[in-house]
């Protein structure tokens, strides 16, 4: 577990269960008093015991069980941190050392796969994903912009000065990925799931399905992006799971391609595939345990069934153990250089076609567009949404009402005052918990005569109105992430706290998320790669919504599925199910030692 990692650093936290069923750690043994005779002979079964090793908590234990509701349970964890990077990276040698060269460098070997048609099992690839909310915190830490800042990350994670300056192998990352790439995916496939919710007729049999992957989640759809509030619906109110989202995140998304693709392509088990996802917020590393977001729900069925599960998302760490990462090597992020890779040290993706997708150029019709205050913080799924209803409405307008706080607002699409299109959204966990409250079905009165409780008022507006609600655990969304760069962590920032606190601070974070420049400017060699892109068949860039062409996504999805052999179905989307724990239903003794624990760990929980 990272040190860095506390409860007093969670903005979202809520409560811990009390009784855990896996203390971290066991009571000091009390010393009797010896009034033995060294020289008497003892029995073995008079030996005393021998004290019980340290239980440690692992991510599967957190989500097995409901003992704890909060938003952040990676405080209790001890993987998926920056020291596990170093291990992986020190664990295998890299597939292949050699590297995309220029033509007439003298680098004849443009093959990752090198002169083995099947490499070792030992070898690995190494890939990393990164989210736009990490490069905006550190760009406000250092003063620079969203796209130098992720240019820095490129530097630590594949350039010449960084990770691979040390280590056994010198290994580093292969390919940098940009989430954004997968988070458009969602957006689009997002707003056809509430187009289908719309026009569908409610099934009955599918409401009584809750979280299956298989059904259409019920009006109003919740985001499911968030991991935080993922695992507080499925521990505390499982009626909300038959209106979660059934995509994937963009996390889980790349994990899946990067999974599914180079497997296949360079035709290796998803097992030596690495992937490393650097995110704001420390839940994502519980999503990453998921089961639901292994290989075994899109293997292809020649796969062997006994072969263990393979996580799409091997690691998680986020912008402030990106800084413990570049620490433990001895080098300086600031003083990593703030410019592109250089092709020599970033080789094509094995795919031409997704390779324009994921790394876009000035000419792409996958090229990246900025961020737009309106769509917030947190990836803008709300906003799109909104955005492709009105597209179908033509002159129609979006209207947005603010309510109790700023974490919660209305939106509403119409047209000549007639309401077309509900919406809202709702972040932060005291805001969750009143949504959620009114979302509860209406329960009959066992009494004779007795009100039925959860009814509302013939006319009185409900959260059952909304179509679609973006759903997010942080106050202020994803860029106030537990894992972001606080005001008071950084000691170059000692200016800033004197007159700015954390929503100041903030607000510079919002900022330079905003402020993303549209992908394109890569110099004279992303003017070269850009005629090496392969246009995807059937995109039409007239159909543009939100800077974002859904035909051209679309293609883009089914060239995926067309490429590994496997359904869209089984690539996009996952499932959520109803957690149930034993804890605290055992009364006596047991009880009492974990209170015990508990209070001398944690101060009194």
């Amino acid at each position: 577990m990272s040190a860095i990692l506390s409860a007093d650093d969670l903005n979202d936290f809520i409560s811990p269960g009390v009784a855990c069923i896996k203390p971290v750690e066991t009571l000091p043994l009390q010393k009797p008093t010896d009034t033995a005779n060294a020289y008497e002979v003892t029995t073995e079964d008079k030996l005393p015991a021998e004290p019980p090793p340290p239980a440690h908590i692992t991510l599967t234990d957190c989500l097995a069980c409901s003992g704890c509701v909060t938003s952040a349970e990676a405080v209790l964890i001890s993987l998926q941190s920056h020291s596990e990077v170093l291990h992986a990276l020190d664990s295998a040698p890299c597939l292949s050392q050699q590297r995309s060269c220029p033509q007439g460098s003298g680098c004849t070997d443009h093959d990752l796969r090198g002169t083995h048609a099947l490499p070792k099992e030992a070898e690995k690839v190494f890939v990393a994903s990164v989210s736009p909310q990490v490069r905006a915190s550190l760009a406000a830490t250092y003063g620079t912009t969203e796209q130098e800042a992720g240019w820095m990350i490129d530097q630590l994670l594949s350039g010449p000065n960084g990770l691979k300056t040390g280590g056994k192998y010198g290994n580093d990352f292969t390919w940098i990925i940009d989430t954004n790439a997968m988070r458009e995916l969602g957006l689009v496939l997002g707003a056809e799931e509430v187009l289908a919710s719309s026009a569908s007729i409610e099934d009955t049999t599918a409401l009584n399905a809750e979280g299956a992957a298989a059904t259409q989640p019920k009006k109003p759809i919740l985001t499911s992006a968030c991991p935080g509030w993922i695992c507080y619906a499925e521990k505390t109110h499982p009626h909300v799971l038959q209106h979660l989202s059934r995509l994937k995140s963009p996390q889980s998304l790349t994990g899946t391609l990067v999974k599914t693709v180079l497997s296949q392509t360079l035709n290796i088990n998803p097992s030596q595939i690495w992937h490393l996802a650097i995110m704001p917020c420390f839940d994502k590393k519980l999503e990453a345990s998921r089961e639901e977001l292994t290989d075994i729900n899109w293997r292809p069925s020649s796969s062997p069934t006994s072969a263990a599960p393979v996580r799409d998302v091997d690691c998680v760490i986020t912008a402030r153990e990106l800084l413990m990462l570049a620490e433990t090597r001895s080098i300086s992020f600031p003083a990593l250089p703030r410019k592109p890779l250089t092709c020599s040290c970033s080789p094509p993706f094995p795919d031409p076609k997704l390779n324009t997708f994921l790394f876009p150029h000035s000419q792409s019709p996958s090229r990246r567009k900025p961020q737009l205050p309106a769509a917030g913080s947190s990836g803008g799924y709300l906003y799109h949404i909104l955005c492709t209803q009105q597209s179908l409405h033509p002159g129609s307008a979006i209207h947005s009402t603010r309510g109790r706080n700023a974490d919660v607002i209305e939106y509403t699409l119409s047209v000549h005052d007639e309401v077309l299109f509900r919406a809202a959204r709702y972040y932060g966990f005291r805001n969750i918990q009143n949504l959620v409250r009114k979302l509860k079905p209406v329960k009959k009165s066992r009494m004779p005569g007795g009100k039925t409780v959860g009814a509302r008022k013939p006319g009185a507006k409900s959260e059952m109105d909304y179509a679609y609600v973006e759903v997010m655990a942080c106050p202020g969304g994803c860029t106030n992430g537990g894992g972001q760069i606080k005001v008071e962590d950084v000691g170059a920032l000692q200016e800033v706290r004197q007159g700015q606190g954390q929503k100041e601070w903030l607000a510079r974070v919002d900022e330079a998320y905003y402020s993303m420049e549209e992908d394109g400017s890569g110099g004279e060699e992303a003017a070269r790669d850009a005629e090496d892109d392969v246009p995807i068949d059937g995109a039409d860039e007239s159909d543009v919504v939100n800077g974002i062409s859904p035909s051209y996504i679309k293609g883009i999805l089914a060239h995926w599925a067309a490429l590994t052999g496997l359904d869209e179905k089984r690539l996009v989307y996952t499932s959520y199910r109803k957690v149930d724990s034993d804890v605290g239903k055992e009364k006596g003794r047991e009880t009492e030692r974990v209170v015990e624990l508990a209070g001398k760990i944690g101060g009194g929980w």
